[in-house]
């Protein structure tokens, strides 16, 4: 166990002392399961990518006299068979390292019929983050979690299907919550009812077939609880691809767990637009979650 925690400490001290974008896995000592994925990963576009069998994070932290303490581990989208690693991923990071908030991209392994691989890249990610928080200078109640499309559906599933750790655990990493402190959706996929959800991303992450026990299961409007952490969506009415109604039944639901949210449906912006500006009232959503940190008092 001594041995674990200090190539762990090592494998970091490189980042920490250049505090500069580094790549880090995941699970640096091999995963717990497998994807069975055996060939090579794929890019195209110059950051897109599938055939991801290994999770991997890059860290954006921000210039000390910014620093708000907060920070955001982001699921790029890309309906569990791609990921879209740049304006739903490496955009975003940059974008809040500016705004004095660490961001943490995740490139998360992807399903290939077992349904439970990216979810717990995500549940891990967490924990890494919360036990490096001191000496990355973030707040351990401040890290949230943030998702586009079906990086949405990952993050509304990290968010509504926590643990708080295990702290009878040798492993430092393992006593760490996974629960995130606050969510940021973009245009998500939520739930795996058919009449609404996208099933592209459900055939992808639980299979074919008419499971209702497993859909049920990733039906993230159902799992919502009264921990179920603040969130802030962000979507638009014409988005044909995932259907608005899987933002306003995840809304309804935590309202009815009095859970501080807010939701923006703008006219006009399609699907997938993340960071990319397309000179409508949609760019504006990045000011607008900035500003509902502050209100939510977990940025000054």
């Amino acid at each position: 166990m001594k041995l674990q925690v200090l190539l762990f400490t090592v494998f970091f001290i490189p980042f920490i002392m250049s505090a500069q974008d580094k790549t880090l896995k995941v699970w640096p000592n091999g995963a717990p399961n497998d994807n069975g994925m055996k060939e090579p990963e794929e890019k195209y576009d110059g950051v897109r990518v599938r055939n991801v069998s290994e999770a991997e994070m890059y860290v954006y932290l921000p210039e000390k006299d910014k620093n708000t303490g907060a920070a955001v581990v982001i699921c790029p989208g890309g309906g569990y068979w791609i990921e879209a690693m740049d304006h739903e991923g490496f955009d975003m990071a940059k974008w809040l390292q500016s705004k004095g908030i660490a961001g943490i991209v995740l490139k998360y392994r992807l399903p290939y019929g077992h349904h439970e691989i990216p979810s717990g890249d995500a549940r891990q990610t967490m924990r890494i983050v919360r036990a490096n928080a001191n000496e990355w200078g973030i707040d351990p109640n401040k890290i949230g979690i943030a998702g586009s499309s079906a990086g949405g559906h990952l993050a509304s599933t990290a968010g509504t299907v926590f643990d708080l750790g295990n702290k009878q655990s040798a492993d430092p990493i393992e006593k760490m919550s996974c629960r995130p402190d606050f969510m940021l959706l973009l245009y998500p996929v939520i739930s795996f009812n058919e009449a609404i959800g996208h099933m592209g991303s459900r055939k992808n992450l639980i299979g074919e077939g008419n499971d209702w026990k497993l859909a049920r299961q990733y039906s993230n409007e159902l799992n919502v609880t009264k921990d179920t952490p603040p969130t802030f969506l962000i979507l638009a009415d014409d988005d044909k691809t995932v259907l608005p109604q899987n933002s306003v039944d995840f809304y309804l639901a935590l309202k009815k767990f009095d859970i501080p949210a807010e939701m923006h449906i703008f006219q006009e912006g399609g699907h997938g637009f993340g960071m990319t500006k397309k000179n409508l009232p949609v760019d504006q959503w990045p000011d607008l979650f900035y500003n509902w940190l502050k209100a939510q008092k977990i940025i000054k």
